[in-house]
């Protein structure tokens, strides 16, 4: 039994998906005038849907494996190749790339917001609610 249940494993999936789209949007401003870059995007509400439309149903031999899925992230890097914007063959838009990041952040912070309230509850138990 853990005493955080599976609200602290989730916020760590979340924090992992947003530390990963982090890198991949840093990485994309970064190489905003490197000839012929692509830009990548971390695809995760695409892989829910994929799934979800299969309706598959996952045998599980062990109570703590993972319900579905091959793959434990969640998540995965991908490449658009399908565009172009600069004459270079880069295809970075720095605004769509700044916007994201904005996004992120305030994702991430929700996540660190709710974790240190559940540590806060913890704390509050350990204490005898006072």
């Amino acid at each position: 039994m853990s005493i955080f249940g599976a609200s602290i494993n989730n916020i760590q999936h979340g924090l992992d998906y947003a530390m990963a789209k982090n890198q991949t949007i840093n990485n994309n401003i970064a190489n905003v005038d490197t000839a012929n870059y692509k830009a990548k995007d971390v695809q995760f509400k695409s892989l829910l849907e994929q799934q979800t439309a299969k309706n598959f149903q996952a045998k599980r031999t062990h109570p703590q494996h993972i319900d579905f899925g091959n793959d434990a992230q969640g998540f995965r890097v991908t490449t658009n190749q399908n565009t172009q914007y600069n004459h270079n063959g880069n295809n970075v838009d720095i605004d769509k790339e700044m916007t994201e990041l904005a996004n992120n952040q305030i994702y991430y912070q929700a996540l660190i917001d709710r974790l240190n309230g559940d540590f806060g509850n913890l704390q509050n138990v350990i204490r005898g609610g006072r």
